[in-house]
């Protein structure tokens, strides 16, 4: 029987699960993704590749699974800022734009936007079943309290305009992917872009929309 680390089983999975993503890590660092393969990750991790196939069935599986996990604290965080209802809803926004960007900051989080990856993304459950579903629904929340308060315009359709702006906030993610020392200049032009296409506009008698 292979020796448990940590107290527990479920301490011993949540190690083997942070060194196959530190695997992946160093990997993508010398290999292009379409060229690396389940008994790399294994060597790299220091399993057998059989123990391996315990935790995904595929190169594919394994990569969606570290991506959900990696993703965790970014759900995390961007709960807890769209949790401060006392702050502005400007604010908020502002924050969780940084928050997601920085999560994509992440080599692993960043496998969503590899030419040959096409499939972790295809293999993402979509809707409620999603596990970023919760984040969508945060920054549809803050958006609707924004509107509520004044803050933001009266968009209209709350979840056309978020998954239109998730689609800018994509191609943000994708530049600091591909150029990480952009990411600063990035996150500003990103808050500029989602807070611009959210604020009242003046009429031409001076009265908000």
């Amino acid at each position: 029987m292979p020796r448990i680390r940590g107290a527990s089983i479920e301490e011993h999975h949540e190690m083997v699960w942070a060194d196959l993503a530190e695997a992946m890590r160093q990997l993508l660092l010398e290999r292009d993704y379409e060229s690396i393969n389940m008994g790399h990750i294994a060597a790299r991790a220091g399993l057998a590749r059989n123990t391996l196939y315990n935790y995904a069935r595929d190169k594919s599986a394994l990569v969606l699974a570290l991506t959900e996990r990696a993703g965790r604290p970014m759900v995390d965080r961007v709960s807890a800022i769209a949790a401060r209802t006392a702050d502005p809803a400007v604010e908020r926004m502002g924050g969780i734009i940084e928050a997601v960007l920085e999560a994509f900051r992440d080599q692993i989080m960043q496998l969503m936007f590899r030419p040959g990856s096409a499939q972790v993304v295809a293999g993402e459950p979509k809707g409620p079943d999603s596990p970023f579903h919760s984040l969508v629904v945060e920054v549809e929340n803050v958006v609707r309290d924004g509107i509520a308060r004044g803050e933001f315009r009266d968009v209209g359709d709350v979840q056309l305009v978020v998954e239109l702006l998730s689609g800018a906030m994509r191609a943000c993610a994708e530049r600091i992917s591909r150029d990480p020392a952009a990411f600063e200049a990035t996150v500003r032009a990103a808050q500029e872009m989602v807070l611009v296409s959210l604020a009242r506009r003046p009429a031409a008698d001076g009265v908000h929309e």
